[in-house]
């Protein structure tokens, strides 16, 4: 634990291993938050399970609320500190490894034991491929551009370098927001859909055709909105709280449990300052997914400020921060664990290029 790790972003590193080192950090996040949403949402569709009928909606508390549901029971939304995905099931279908317990879970270390005794363990990352498809990807591009970007701020900002991390962290999210959107809405139309390249190339022609190319980034707005600003204040707490945190402690370089610290902290400031978004968010996944299932119903998707507005007048303010605990107990250690992954890439891979140029002389 007592490894050091440079606090440069460039570190030595190529562009290359900055994204197999964030790769690594996605892929082994993933693996550790993944089993605690599966078990959240097993046991919140316990209280509230689908049906064929209408039940309704259910709130608007994000990934707090009971499993997100469409008119007819056939969408939610799994959240796992990473990336939201939303499963589209119609009339049930799809959704059985997530709503197939045939015990009852009296707490979530019952609902750990039961599943892993009646299930086998594999049940408890029900959700991990999604994950990976999409989390890893989208967490490479964020983590290698916002180290990219600060390398180049700091060469050209002077005493403006206090305000980079918030600068590239915005700029950085936002690309791999715009990146990863349309691959997003491609999923979800085959999951709805159950359809084959050719048919999705189709639809997606279609689409364009009647829409425009900006129909495949439906759902940018609200996601910007949320990410782009949690994405921010992340990095600016996460740079501030590691170098507070290495003064108090006498290093000059963050080691793995400074990193890990600062993540959560800074991880836990972020997810509930921009929670009003997130909140808003879920509203306009689920939208998305009522018009792959029902495009013919589905309605035109409300701005953010009038789903903001709505949801004021029917839940009061506490609506717009429904999901508090939930979401911060998944931010938290997903920041804290991704990021002290990442930096203890940055630092191997640092120390294996200089020992490579020792070599060399």
């Amino acid at each position: 634990m007592a490894e050091k790790m440079s606090p440069s972003p460039g570190g030595g590193i190529t562009p290359l291993q900055q994204m197999l080192a964030s790769g690594t950090g996605a892929i082994l996040t993933s693996l550790f938050v993944t089993p605690l949403d599966v078990v959240k949402i097993r046991l919140q569709a316990q209280r509230t399970p689908f049906s064929k009928g209408n039940p309704g909606r259910g709130g608007s508390g994000g990934c707090s609320q009971p499993p997100w549901r469409a008119a007819c029971g056939d969408c939610f939304l799994y959240c796992n500190g990473l990336m939201d995905h939303l499963y589209v099931c119609q009339n049930g279908n799809g959704c059985t490894a997530w709503y197939k317990a045939p015990t009852h879970f009296t707490g979530t270390l019952d609902a750990f034991v039961k599943i892993t005794r009646y299930e086998g363990i594999r049940s408890l990352w029900s959700g991990l491929p999604p994950t990976l498809v999409m989390a890893v990807p989208a967490t490479v591009i964020y983590f290698t551009a916002y180290d990219q970007l600060r390398d180049y701020l700091h060469a050209r900002m002077g005493s403006w370098g206090h305000y980079i991390p918030l600068l590239a962290g915005a700029l950085a999210r936002l690309g791999a927001v715009t990146v990863i959107s349309p691959l997003e809405l491609i999923r979800t139309k085959m999951q709805s859909r159950q359809l084959s390249y050719r048919e999705l190339r189709v639809c997606i022609q279609s689409a364009v055709a009647q829409d425009g190319w900006l129909s495949l980034w439906r759902g940018w707005g609200p996601t910007v909105l949320r990410d782009v600003p949690f994405s921010a204040l992340y990095w600016f707490n996460y740079e501030l709280v590691r170098t507070w945190l290495c003064r108090q402690a006498w290093l000059d370089e963050a080691t793995f449990m400074v990193s890990f610290t600062s993540g959560a902290i800074s991880g836990t400031v972020a997810a509930v300052l921009t929670l009003p978004f997130d909140v808003v968010k879920t509203q306009r996944q689920i939208e998305l997914g009522d018009s792959e299932v029902h495009p013919v119903a589905a309605s035109k998707p409300s701005s953010t400020w009038l789903l903001m507005q709505r949801i004021r007048a029917e839940s009061g303010t506490r609506g717009l921060f429904a999901g508090f605990l939930p979401r911060v107990i998944k931010v938290a250690p997903a920041c804290a664990i991704m990021i002290s992954t990442y930096e203890f890439g940055k630092s191997f891979f640092q120390k294996l290029n200089q020992e490579r140029q020792l070599r060399g002389l």
